[in-house]
């Protein structure tokens, strides 16, 4: 199928990736998504007014990888997601309404297919949306900037582009060493931008903590297209490596994850569930929406296991249990 580019002439604030993890094969890893080549037509945009305005200075032009649908797709669940948001009982409290919402939107996508890599350029960085396939990365990201977009009540695409390209990349800079591999650095740079923040206090059930070591990706170059025919790009990706290593984080233990007052009062519906693990060079492996159910906390998130967007039938305990690695859980809330 022929490709065409949307350029959009940018300027600047933060955004974010995919784990490291989805990169590596392994049986209890869940793996980030590949490009699609399929694009959509050209066109230029500014989205000046959607930017800070102490903002002055513009960023270079960028490029928008998309299919003729994705566009659309987007409006669709924009308009939804609108529309529950009208329909929520406003004698709710306002945490209760945002945490409602949150829900609506990543339901919204269950069922799109589990494919990895959908990021990944040999080349050249462009600003994917791809709404038809989704790894557990780029999933929370669109329910993230989805949210944004009926938060702010900014729904047009040009909109949505902007909050995801603030969501994916460190200061809206669409480029490979910009874009948050790890997700340790996504909270960071989207807790600067007010979107999120980590509940990371050290008192119960965060009862664990993590020490940080990252080098993945500049000790694994083959498995990255871009880090393979650029190996320029190792170096900026090696210095961040080194700025999150030592970095400490309370987590909840895997073993406590279980269907208590204490838990439930931790951890909301809505919020994202960052699960670590104890592999090598990594901080997370996989990343989901938290659901609680009578029996439990479950998870909404893209499934390489059942290979599309699903509420997770099984306990985030009873789920974590069947992955050795797995060793506990950092929760992240949306704003």
């Amino acid at each position: 199928m022929k490709t065409t580019f949307l350029t959009i002439i940018a300027s600047a604030t933060l955004m974010a990736q995919c784990n490291a993890a989805s990169k590596q094969s392994a049986p209890d890893v869940e793996q980030p998504a590949t490009a699609a080549k399929q694009t959509s037509r050209v066109a230029k945009q500014a989205d000046a007014s959607l930017h800070d305005s102490t903002q002055k200075t513009a960023k270079p032009a960028f490029e928008v990888q998309s299919a003729p649908n994705d566009s659309s797709l987007v409006m669709q669940h924009i308009s939804k997601a609108l529309k529950y948001k009208a329909s929520i009982a406003q004698n709710i409290d306002a945490d209760r309404q945002r945490q409602l919402l949150l829900l609506h939107i990543a339901r919204s996508f269950c069922g799109i297919p589990y494919v990895a890599k959908t990021l990944e350029n040999d080349s050249k960085e462009n600003l994917v949306v791809n709404l038809r396939q989704l790894d557990c990365t780029t999933y929370v990201e669109n329910v993230l900037a989805v949210y944004e977009c009926v938060k702010h009540n900014r729904t047009s695409y040009a909109d949505y582009l902007h909050f995801l390209r603030r969501i994916r990349y460190v200061d809206g800079n669409v480029d490979y060493s910009a874009r948050q591999h790890y997700f340790t650095e996504w909270i960071e740079e989207n807790t600067k931008d007010g979107f999120v923040r980590e509940i990371n206090t050290p008192n119960p059930p965060f009862n664990t903590r993590q020490t940080l070591s990252i080098s993945f990706m500049s000790t694994h170059t083959d498995a990255y297209p871009m880090l393979k025919n650029s190996p320029e790009m190792v170096k900026p990706i090696a210095e961040m490596e080194r700025r999150l290593s030592g970095n400490t984080y309370m987590y909840i233990p895997k073993g406590d994850i279980k269907n208590t007052k204490l838990l439930r009062s931790a951890i909301h519906d809505g919020d994202i569930i960052a699960i670590i693990t104890k592999k090598k060079g990594l901080d997370t492996s996989h990343i989901g929406i938290a659901v609680w159910h009578k029996d439990g906390l479950h998870m909404l998130n893209a499934s390489q296991i059942h290979k599309k967007v699903v509420e997770e039938p099984m306990t985030l305990h009873n789920y974590m249990q069947k992955h050795p690695s797995q060793v506990g859980i950092r929760i992240v809330r949306i704003n």
